[in-house]
């Protein structure tokens, strides 16, 4: 019985000095809160990644849709693979414009007939196609898209709209083509 009673008080007493311990107490609340503030700061730097290359392409877009309106691709004679490089060089060093970005315009009679199909069936990108930049007086809709890779995916964050954890970004300029000789 003695030794019992020697070996609880023992215990008590370590177990009073592991209270008392302040030593390697901060250590052990940062490993416990580390990981969720690193993968919070991540998401929150991926999600200002997204919106930044969101309205870079949104600027590119509308800067390039703008000689579609002017009539400068009509009467210039450029087709679909010239307007894609000249929307890459407004958004050079950001995206992989060459290899990554789809670009579709379509010219409509009026604003009531534009119809625009939803590029994302089931989760998976659907790549529209199309280069009408229409004559003087049409409607234009021109629409760029880019799969952006995501990369903080865990915790419960994915920013992806895609299957393939991507985000789709997508800009969109709509207008009445101005009047002229084109």
């Amino acid at each position: 019985m003695r030794g019992y009673l020697h070996l609880s008080i023992a215990a008590a007493l370590t177990l009073r000095r592991f209270r008392r311990d302040r030593e390697g107490q901060v250590a052990i609340q940062f490993a416990m809160i580390a990981m969720p503030f690193f993968m919070m700061m991540f998401a929150i730097i991926e999600t200002a990644l997204i919106f930044f290359a969101n309205q870079a392409m949104e600027t590119a877009t509308q800067d390039t849709a703008r000689l579609i309106m002017t009539g400068q691709v009509q009467l210039g004679g450029m087709n679909a693979a010239t307007f894609k490089t000249n929307l890459c060089t407004r958004l050079s060093g950001l995206l992989d414009c060459a290899g990554g970005v789809d670009v579709e315009v379509k010219s409509y009679p009026s604003f009531s007939s534009v119809n625009i199909a939803n590029p994302i069936s089931g989760g998976n990108y659907v790549s529209p196609t199309g280069f009408s930049p229409g004559s003087a007086g049409d409607i234009v809709v021109v629409r760029t898209f880019y799969q952006w890779p995501t990369f903080v995916v865990g915790f419960g964050y994915d920013a992806g709209n895609l299957n393939n954890h991507k985000r789709l970004l997508t800009a969109t300029a709509a207008f009445r083509n101005e009047p002229g000789p084109f």
